[in-house]
């Protein structure tokens, strides 16, 4: 059984519903979710691609009693390799771009992979998108990429601006691209809380970098509702910032404790930041707060080309 709520999102199936849709990245934590979302929609078709066979295997056994609704292909390739990918994108309407290298520490030790995939498959993800004149490109992003210190953070900031800069490429393209930017998605593959339940179930401790750190956190499903109105509002070479709280790790690791710990008294150990890890994070640079526009759910930061049609999005 889809696991997956409906879109609070209004009329999507007028932007999804008899379209083929590729999502690059889609055994994953928001890639999944995506696809998962869609088959309420009507497409004609969605296109899961990733890498990873086994992820492949367990989305498909989810999703397998619900095919009808929409034909689902799961393609294995990576987006580095651009004559795979140009496969994949034959007579696609929309595309999801999900796929990354995200693990900080992971991108720090391995530099030249990161680039590999969140630069130069970016560059591969938007050829293939000009050559078969794909409809819309939506690319998701990070708020590690605003100011960015690390090498994750400095490849996902590389990709904003090559998705952004297509302004300068697309000729007589129909293809309109655009960037939705987000913080932390909880209980994605990863990331801290689910780390924490494991670690309160083998009795402790806890793991926290710092007293003073805060990050911007959202659900899966959440964030994939703002990541589809993007999709229907978007005009072309836009950013969209989704709003998040912004909660402090160690408050929520004591939140995090009393709810799945059944009364156990469980020690939080400060181990001290990670290397070029940011104490706070940010959702927007300095420079981009003087152009963006406010929406109830999000922030818009047009390119230069439509900024002085803001008034109008």
């Amino acid at each position: 059984m889809i696991n997956s709520k409906k879109s609070k999102v209004n009329n999507l199936d007028k932007v999804f519903s008899k379209k083929i849709i590729l999502v690059t990245g889609g055994t994953g934590s928001i890639g999944s979710e995506i696809v998962r979302k869609l088959l309420h929609y009507n497409p004609k078709q969605i296109r899961v691609f990733s890498r990873d066979e086994s992820k492949h295997y367990f989305l498909q056994q989810e999703l397998d009693d619900i095919k009808g609704r929409a034909e689902i292909r799961y393609l294995i390739g990576d987006i580095r390799d651009r004559e795979r990918l140009d496969k994949a994108f034959f007579n696609v309407d929309i595309v999801f771009h999900a796929a990354a290298l995200k693990h900080v520490t992971y991108c720090e030790y391995n530099p030249f992979e990161a680039i590999k995939t969140n630069v130069n498959g970016t560059q591969n993800v938007i050829d293939s998108a000009l050559k078969y004149n794909v409809d819309k490109v939506v690319a998701i992003s990070t708020d590690k990429a605003v100011y960015p210190n690390t090498i994750m953070g400095i490849t996902k900031l590389l990709a904003e601006r090559m998705i952004i800069g297509t302004q300068n490429y697309l000729g007589d393209a129909r293809t309109k691209f655009a960037v939705v930017r987000f913080g932390n998605v909880i209980n994605s593959r990863g990331s801290v809380i689910p780390t924490w339940i494991d670690q309160i179930k083998k009795g402790g401790p806890v793991t926290v970098t710092d007293k003073n750190m805060t990050r911007f956190f959202m659900s899966i499903n959440a964030a994939v509702d703002l990541i589809f109105l993007a999709t229907k509002k978007m005009r072309g070479q836009e950013i969209f910032v989704l709003k998040m709280p912004q909660e402090n790790i160690f408050e929520l690791a004591k939140k995090t404790i009393k709810e799945h710990a059944k009364g156990k008294e469980i020690e939080i150990k400060l181990i001290g930041a990670r290397e070029r890890e940011k104490t706070t994070e940010r959702l927007f640079t300095n420079e981009e707060k003087e152009i963006m526009i406010e929406k109830e759910l999000f922030y818009i930061i047009p390119s230069k080309k439509n900024y002085y049609q803001k008034k109008a999005l």
